[in-house]
């Protein structure tokens, strides 16, 4: 009794807590938020002179991260809706309509009047009630500096057969917020979580709401049980049961004044009612332990829900916080949660099946050419352990190690290890690293559209469509490459030194420390290898690697760190060099 009675004195004093500071942080915010509304009200004014819907043909939409794509419930289409954009001095928001079609791997532009206010960091969610309706809740606007956010506490629904928005008003919902999660469940719209920021205070949400589709009504739940710490950007997936999983996200708390401590988190729950997903129904918070290889710490990450009851997470960022700067490691890898078995496992590229067979057939003509000659070398039997380097998305260098078993134990393998080890070693295409991309899935298809990395000081915020099979899970497809001349940055000129240095800033080489600069000003941009005319993304990577490994290693000096990696982690990838690849391109 003794210790139940503090856990609940605990649980109430952090209630308190929690709700002091919202009301802190509602006040302080309420200012600049009142400023935002004014500049909101002025594109909504704009938006008013809309009186018809137009859909016309259009290129790729411009880059951009943190906003939502969705896969239309009846037809071969993708819905990308809102998101944001920085060059560097100012923040762009968005609330344009793209509908990108599949089968003809075109876009288009739906304009249509009356569409929720311009936003990104919102979460939609799809539900195929009358031809399609697409809700979209919360978000975040912020003014042009970057310095003032404006949080949304709207519902909107867009009904996707007459293309029509539709703001949809009833009390009791969520506080304004952004970074939260939402899924439909059971003629319910459930939502976890998020965060509400001013200039200078901030606070996290752990509540979850449910909203009535057939009602239209608010309500907030109170699970029983202990349930995840407050955070945003986390995975939130629904079973078949009609349960809510919760994996992972970010959180921060002040330590001192002006000094924050950002949390990865890397626990899972599960939220579950023991009726039929009702208003009335009890719900319950349970702490899950899955098994398998778990994915890296990391925030940033984009998750979709894939076929054979998997749901997935695709890149993210691990940024190591220092005490003047945090520098940030990029991910492009997928790892699946299986629902049923409770266990995670990393995603494979397996490879073509044509090249696959090209290789089996070249490994067999090599053995049997071998003849008496290699028989008298004699090789090792044990297993042999190939080292390969490349650039980080940092500048350090990675090498990476995979042991090959020898020749005895090859011919004892199975033809599913073959094909890991083909896939794992032969030169795939794949999406750079990235955090805040944007993902669907269609017909078990994974599409990755956007969102951004950094390279020293610079983001590249991109704007490529990639694909592939989730139950084949053989290649990447490029639908949409990265155009160059769309990466803008404007470097801030703080001080007299750096508007003078305007042709380094106009050249994108600001990325990397005074080391790097001074070696790229030095030899100017004939130092770098150029792109050549027609020359792909992935070419470029291959032909040019040793040549950024070198520039690394004679920039950083002997002493320089080495990070390891592991062949089955195939999201290693340079960053670096996809940066000077679209610079150059953009240069060209």
């Amino acid at each position: 009794m003794g210790k139940k009675g503090k856990r609940e004195k605990k649980g109430k004093g952090a209630e308190k807590t929690a709700a002091k500071m919202e009301r802190k942080v509602s006040r302080r915010a309420r200012k600049e938020e009142e400023d935002l509304e004014a500049l909101i009200a002025e594109f909504q004014n704009l938006d008013a002179k809309k009186t018809q819907v137009i859909e016309s043909s259009c290129p790729p939409p411009s880059p951009r991260l943190n906003g939502s794509l969705s896969a239309h419930p009846e037809k071969d289409e993708l819905i990308l809706f809102g998101g944001e954009y920085f060059n560097g001095q100012k923040t762009y928001l968005y609330n344009e309509l793209y509908v990108y079609n599949i089968r003809k791997n075109s876009w288009s532009k739906v304009e249509i009047p009356n569409p929720p206010p311009r936003r990104c960091a919102h979460q939609a969610a799809v539900v195929p009630t009358a031809g399609g309706q697409l809700w979209v809740f919360g978000g975040e606007f912020a003014s042009p500096n970057g310095e003032q956010f404006y949080h949304y506490k709207d519902l909107w629904v867009l009904h996707l057969a007459t293309k029509t928005w539709e703001q949809i008003k009833a009390s009791g919902g969520p506080s304004g917020r952004s970074g939260h999660r939402m899924v439909a469940c059971k003629r319910q719209l459930i939502i976890f979580g998020g965060f509400h920021e001013s200039a200078r205070d901030y606070i996290y949400y752990n509540d979850v709401y449910a909203f009535n589709l057939d009602s239209f009504t608010w309500s907030k739940l109170a699970p029983s049980g202990i349930g995840p710490a407050p955070r945003s950007g986390c995975q939130m997936a629904t079973t078949p049961e009609g349960g809510i999983i919760i994996y992972g996200g970010y959180s921060k708390q002040r330590i001192k004044k002006d000094v924050d401590k950002g949390t990865l988190h890397t626990d899972m729950f599960l939220l579950k009612t023991e009726g039929a997903g009702r208003e009335e129904d009890k719900w319950a918070w349970s702490r899950l332990n899955p098994s398998g290889v778990k994915p890296t710490p990391r925030s940033g990450f984009s998750t979709a829900i894939g076929p054979n009851n998997r749901s997935l997470l695709f890149g993210g960022v691990h940024d190591e916080e220092e005490e003047e700067s945090i520098e940030g490691d990029f991910f492009n890898d997928i790892y699946f949660y299986d629902i049923g078995k409770k266990r995670w496992f990393p995603g494979q590229l397996k490879g073509p099946k044509s090249e696959k067979r090209k290789r089996r057939r070249g490994r067999q003509g090599e053995v049997e050419g071998a003849g008496d000659e290699e028989m008298e070398k004699q090789p090792p039997q044990g297993p042999v352990e190939i080292v390969k380097e490349v650039v980080a998305e940092d500048g350090t260098v990675m090498t990476i190690k995979q042991v090959i078993s020898g020749p005895a134990e090859e011919k004892e393998r199975s033809e599913s290890e073959e094909d890991e080890e083909d896939g794992a070693l032969g030169q795939q295409v794949e999406p750079c690293p990235r955090s805040n991309a944007m993902l669907a899935v269609k017909h078990g298809v994974l599409y990755v559209y956007g969102g951004m990395f950094e390279v020293g000081d610079r983001q590249f915020t991109l704007s490529d469509l990639y694909s592939i099979d989730l139950h084949k899970m053989e290649e990447w497809k490029v639908l949409v490459e990265m155009d160059p001349k769309a990466q803008e940055w404007l470097e801030e000129s703080e001080s007299d030194e750096e508007e003078d240095d305007m042709e380094g800033a106009e050249g994108g080489e600001e990325e990397e420390e005074s080391s790097e600069e001074e070696s790229e000003d030095e030899g100017g941009e004939e130092q770098h290898p150029s792109v050549q005319p027609d020359e792909k993304h992935a070419d470029y990577l291959s032909r040019t690697e040793q040549y950024w490994i070198k520039l690394a290693r004679s920039n950083m000096g002997p002493d320089a760190k080495e990070k390891k990696g592991h062949v089955g982690s195939w999201n290693i990838h340079p960053a670096l060099q996809s940066a000077k690849y679209y610079m150059l391109r953009a240069q060209a």
